[in-house]
């Protein structure tokens, strides 16, 4: 048999199966709107109130909003004027005073050494002599110490 025979009495099957279950579900909804109309419309406007009552409950109790603006006065910003006196105590040359302000500047290493053209060892290699002058052991000690003798802002 080929496949096609097989399938027709299957399709007209459920086709049939299909229509009847439709007319079945019409006198059903027929019988119901008849037989309980009343209940089937107060229904619906029951819900059309419960509705209504929702939403004007929510809109009505509705805290309304409030913008508060509050005047906040900052510090002015004065210019940084480094200390010279700071940098001779501790003692930094040009460039480990640069790696420093970098280090503030919150750079790694690596970012440093892209930054001013130098290796990431001669970076560290600055970067240890000068935890050495400020007796730093972490780069925020160092920072820290620097903006204590004025040499960072």
């Amino acid at each position: 048999m080929k496949p096609l025979s097989i399938t027709r009495p299957i399709l007209v099957f459920g086709l049939v199966g299909g229509a009847l279950t439709l007319l079945l579900k019409s006198v059903e909804y027929r019988f119901l709107i008849v037989e309980h109309s009343f209940e089937v419309y107060g229904g619906l406007v029951a819900i059309v109130f419960v509705g209504l009552g929702i939403w004007f409950g929510l809109t009505l109790t509705k805290k309304p909003e409030t913008i508060v603006i509050k005047e906040v006065s900052a510090p002015v910003a004065t210019e940084f004027t480094r200390n010279p006196a700071g940098v001779e105590a501790a003692g930094l040359t040009p460039r480990e005073l640069q790696i420093l302000e970098l280090i503030a500047s919150g750079l790694s290493n690596k970012e440093i050494a892209e930054r001013i053209f130098v290796s990431e060892n001669t970076v560290k290699t600055h970067s240890r002599r000068l935890f050495e002058k400020l007796n730093a052991r972490r780069r925020t000690q160092a920072v820290q110490a620097g903006k204590e003798l004025g040499i960072l802002p």
